[in-house]
Parts: C-alpha cells; structure tokens; sequence
C-alpha cells in the first residue's frame, strides 16, 4: 500500500478512496495513515503530499465510491437479494429491517456510519436500497468522509517521524491479525448462512 501510494500520489489516494468507498475491502485507515505520514519527511525524506491535498483528494474519491455503491443498492438491491439473496447471506427480512431503520435513522446513519471502520464501506447500498434523497446522501456522505480521511491523515503525520518503527509494528501484527480475522469472519459467515438459507426455506 505504501509503495503504491508513494510511486503513483494523489492518483493512487483518488483510486483507493473510490475502490474503498464502492464496497471493495481496502482499509482506508492504511492508506490515508500512509498518505499522512508522507506529507512529512519522515518516510522518503521528503514531502510528497500537502494535507489539505490529502482530505480534498481522499473526500472526492469517497464520495465517487460511495455513490456507486449507491446507485447500486437503489436500482438493484433487491432484484439481488431475490436471485442470489442466500448465496450472499441477505433476505428479503434484512432489507424491509434496513428501510424501516433508514427512514426512522436514515441521515444520522449515513453521518456517522462514514466515520466507523468497516461499516462506512458498506452504509452506501442500504442508504441506495432505502432510497434516500440524492441530494441528502451526498451532502451527509462529504462531510462524514471529509471527517474520517481528515481524522486518520492527521494522526499519519503526527507518526510521521516514527514512521520506521511504526511500520514494524504492523509488520510483526500482520500474520496473527490475518489468522484472527479470518477465523471470525469464518464464523460469522457459518452462523449467517444457517439464518438466512432457513428463511429461504420457509
């Protein structure tokens, strides 16, 4: 991730950020830590990025890749569900849940949802299946993002000068971490197949 940052700059935040953004498992607290810590000199031994560049770069790409996710959750989210709802571990049950939770919580959801990991890479396709207003969507996903990729682009410069031994830390954490997520992810993807192929069933 860094080297990719650091070889192809703000074109490589845009990318990361949409990629993200639409749904594709890219931690965006690696990138726009990295993409901090360069705008130091820490790590190349010069600046390569300016802050302000990074949130400004960073909140576009979110908010493109947020929109996709959208637009698809909106035009296709159920038609999904009813073909290949128990092969992706959604029922029809998740999706009436997810309207009645957004009109109820919709831009409160939306708000805070962009500033949670894991869950700000997924809040675009129920707000699309839920359709909110467009305009909403936007507005609320702009200023979550600009609010996260600020957030983590802040704390990478301030590790900036420690940035050697950060990058060990993860390092050595890599392995173990992998072994751990998977194990869960594991788990929770067993329990949620029996749940969701049972209602299918019935």
């Amino acid at each position: 991730m860094q080297s990719f940052v650091q070889n192809y700059g703000y074109f490589a935040l845009l990318l990361l950020a949409i990629a993200e953004s639409a749904c594709v498992p890219i931690p965006s607290e690696v990138t726009f830590v990295v993409a901090g810590a360069l705008c130091t000199t820490a790590v190349t031994g010069h600046v390569q990025f300016s802050l302000l560049g990074v949130i400004v770069v960073g909140t576009i790409g979110s908010v493109i890749g947020s929109q996709i996710a959208y637009e698809v959750g909106r035009s296709a989210g159920r038609e999904v569900v009813d073909r290949w709802g128990k092969w992706i571990l959604l029922s029809h049950s998740d999706l009436d849940a997810s309207e009645r939770w957004f009109d109820k919580y919709g831009a409160l959801a939306v708000l805070i949802g962009r500033v949670l990991p894991v869950v700000r890479s997924f809040i675009s396709v129920p707000a699309g299946i839920a359709e909110m207003k467009r305009g909403r969507f936007v507005a609320l996903t702009t200023v979550g993002s600009a609010a996260w990729v600020a957030l983590l682009a802040i704390l990478g410069k301030a590790a900036g000068q420690n940035w050697t031994r950060i990058s060990k830390d993860f390092h050595d954490a890599q392995t173990p971490t992998i072994i751990v997520i998977v194990l869960v992810l594991a788990f929770a993807v067993w329990h949620r197949l029996r749940r969701v192929r049972g209602r299918h069933a019935r």
